[in-house]
């Protein structure tokens, strides 16, 4: 299956979330969203990359968008690692890789010289009506919370 192209429409899917809920893309119809795809729970990058988000959160929120970080961890993972870092947004458990394969997220990559299959730091940005607008691949985290922020304002045509 080949990844999603930007400027597609993103199918609808049910995902599990934090707090024990299921969610549809369509639950955020009229809003812009942030679909943040990172390694792992509770590791390094990860922990930044979610306080960046979190540190911006009113900045996003005020254009109107939706931040989401999405990775394979399980729905207990995510709720404790939501809690210790005090992500005022919800993560999603992608347990069965449909939305790794759909945005085309896994890869493999070398770890001690190992090969094996792993997520992809990747953000995509999709907009009020449900099309994928923006990508961020083999993202870096320094500074990536304030490049999704200025290409959402500059795409919104409204800066917080």
């Amino acid at each position: 299956m080949n990844p999603l192209a930007l400027g597609s429409p993103v199918p609808d899917f049910q995902v599990l979330s934090t707090g024990g809920k299921t969610v549809s893309l369509s639950d955020f119809s009229g809003q812009w969203l942030v679909l943040y795809f990172y390694p792992k729970d509770n590791t390094p990058g990860c922990i930044v990359e979610g306080q960046g988000f979190r540190d911006r959160i009113d900045l996003f929120s005020a254009v109107n968008a939706v931040i989401v970080g999405v990775s394979r961890d399980s729905i207990k993972s995510h709720d404790g690692f939501k809690a210790r870092q005090q992500l005022p947004f919800d993560l999603w458990s992608d347990h069965d890789e449909a939305l790794c394969q759909l945005f085309g997220v896994i890869a493999t990559k070398n770890w001690f010289g190992k090969s094996l299959l792993g997520l992809v730091r990747s953000t995509f940005l999709i907009n009020p009506h449900g099309v994928l607008v923006h990508e961020w691949r083999a993202v870096k985290v320094k500074g990536h919370a304030e490049a999704v922020l200025a290409k959402l304002t500059e795409l919104a045509g409204t800066h917080p």
